[in-house]
């Protein structure tokens, strides 16, 4: 990677010129397995080996991880090549071994961080420890609950926290496993500025090809770190297999990955002009995607329509529209010329896909 801004809190610990970067296979299968993928890493700019030590499935029957034994592999992972580790906790005996094997970093997975009860069982569990605790965004988009999972640890007194942003599940067909909505971990950082970010593309992408780009996106949203699932042979892993890239393709990807330089005025504004544009490019992506939907429905409403002879054009309809969009414009300091012009053009394209749907036999 290129130089980077300098990381923030107990990332500064670490004394590097690049983002975090925290690699490691999806599960630990075999002692052989988890030393193998570590000595590969540590030439790296990898700096944490990550391992899932339990795995909870969506649903019974699949691999659900080795166990404690696997804290014992991550151990030796450790003293042999001088890489921190780092596993997934889901509650307090979790917790409890994890520090006997000294752990260095525990994460809060998707699925822990919807419950408060149990945040805050691992938040009491905790208390009174220096380990570093990351906690990955709720399975669904409610950034209230990310917001009060990271705020029980901070009045545990846990002060080494960051947050994983792993996307969200939706039940539309993405291109994605889980949606980004990039939106709500900016919208996170807005309250809390001051706390690390770091993204876990494996799990938004749900496959290898798109790892890069995600990767690339988040640097240039300045993301402060990538926890990548990666494997010596992907194919063949025992859980998440199509996610996971081997440490040579993270090797290259994070020397393919450019983050602008910081050190003058001119740098420093085009740091900041990136990142407006890149959330900008974030935003207009979502609004196409939106208004594509909005066509699939209009689609829909011309069938309709035409299975029961009315008119396309319904005027009562389009006026209460443009009244109600015209105050929402308002509300958010947009003139009513932009709106009136928006929405003239997605009504003219509305009309144009139902005209298609009369005209098809």
């Amino acid at each position: 990677m290129q130089n980077s801004k300098k990381l923030r809190n107990w990332l500064d610990a670490f004394g590097l010129d690049h983002p975090l970067v925290i690699a490691g296979p999806c599960s630990a299968e075999t002692q052989e397995q988890v030393l193998a993928i570590a000595h590969q890493l540590k030439d790296t700019d990898a700096s944490v080996l990550r391992a899932g030590i339990w795995k909870p499935r969506t649903r019974p029957g699949n691999f659900e991880g080795v166990g404690a034994l696997g804290l014992k592999w991550l151990q030796e992972a450790k003293d042999q090549t001088g890489m921190m580790t780092t596993t997934e906790v889901a509650n307090t005996n979790h917790v409890d071994l994890a520090l006997k094997h000294d752990i260095d970093i525990l994460w809060i997975g998707a699925r822990t961080t919807v419950s408060p009860f149990v945040v805050q069982e691992i938040a009491d569990a905790l208390q009174g420890t220096d380990k570093t605790v990351l906690i990955k965004n709720p399975v669904n988009p409610d950034l209230a609950l990310w917001l009060g999972a990271v705020e029980r640890f901070y009045s545990a007194n846990i002060q080494n926290l960051g947050v994983i942003h792993r996307g969200f599940s939706t039940y539309e067909k993405t291109k994605y496993r889980n949606n980004p909505e990039w939106q709500i971990p900016i919208d996170l950082q807005n309250q809390f500025p001051d706390l690390p970010l770091i993204l876990d593309p494996s799990h938004i992408a749900g496959r290898r090809d798109i790892i890069f780009e995600l990767c690339q996106t988040a640097l240039d949203l300045n993301y402060d770190g990538l926890m990548v699932e990666t494997h010596f042979d992907p194919d063949s892993a025992w859980s998440d297999a199509k996610q996971q890239i081997t440490p040579q393709t993270l090797d290259k990807m994070t020397v393919d990955l450019r983050i602008r330089k910081k050190g003058d005025d001119k740098v420093e504004f085009n740091n900041e002009l990136s990142k407006l544009r890149a959330q900008i490019d974030v935003i207009d992506d979502k609004i196409v995607q939106m208004m594509g939907k909005r066509m699939n429905i209009a689609d829909n409403i011309g069938v309709l329509k035409k299975d029961h002879n009315v008119a396309i054009l319904q005027v009562k309809r389009w006026n209460e529209i443009l009244g109600r969009m015209i105050l929402a414009g308002e509300h958010n300091k947009l003139s009513e010329e932009f709106v009136l012009r928006l929405y003239k053009a997605i009504h003219q394209e509305s009309i144009g896909h139902q005209k298609k749907v009369f005209k098809e036999t």
